[in-house]
């Protein structure tokens, strides 16, 4: 079956979430094409069996892009299984507040597009130091430092739970097949 992966990035680890995503379908039998939000010309979404989206919240909200492909292709988004993967450095905070915040933000794309994900999942992203400038490096330290995250600038850090998206990946994957009225293929 043909799955659709868009992602939507700011510093590069949606893409590679999504990237990771594509290889888990893909050994699961499914054709999966990929691609940004923001480069014109991606595939028609009413074309596909099922479609995961993935972004990144920065500065308390989601990409631009998003926003508007949500909004513009949401009739194709409903009528095929579809999951949004949400990523956020929040997800991985000791606070229970910081990650019930995070928990929230998807409900931004039902209230501002009228579109709701079937599934969904919460991933934690990366702290990119090495290509912060100097600035950002120490605000995203300081930040990181109060929520209990790790604070060595000399080198990036990447707190996503590669086990709990595998499992949300095939979790997608059997909607597809289920929806389908087949099974895909074992994980």
């Amino acid at each position: 079956m043909a799955i659709l992966i868009l992602y939507a990035t700011v510093e590069g680890h949606s893409r590679t979430i999504a990237e990771h995503a594509a290889g888990l379908l893909e050994a699961r039998g499914h054709k999966v094409v990929i691609g940004d939000m923001r480069e014109p010309g991606f595939a028609v979404p009413g074309r596909f069996e099922g479609i995961l989206l993935c972004a990144p919240i920065h500065v308390g909200r989601y990409p631009e892009p998003l926003l508007r492909f949500v909004t513009d292709w949401k009739e194709a988004l409903d009528d095929v299984p579809n999951a949004f993967i949400s990523v956020s450095l929040a997800i991985a905070s000791d606070s229970e507040e910081e990650r019930a915040e995070a928990r929230s933000y998807p409900a931004v794309l039902e209230n501002t597009a009228g579109y709701r994900p079937r599934l969904v999942h919460h991933a934690a992203g990366a702290l990119k130091y090495v290509e912060y400038d100097f600035f950002k490096r120490m605000m995203m330290r300081r930040i990181a430092a109060k929520e209990g995250g790790p604070v060595d600038t000399g080198r990036d850090h990447v707190l996503t739970d590669w086990d709990a998206l595998n499992a949300f990946v095939k979790e997608f994957s059997n909607l597809i097949g289920s929806e389908q009225g087949g099974k895909s293929p074992a994980m």
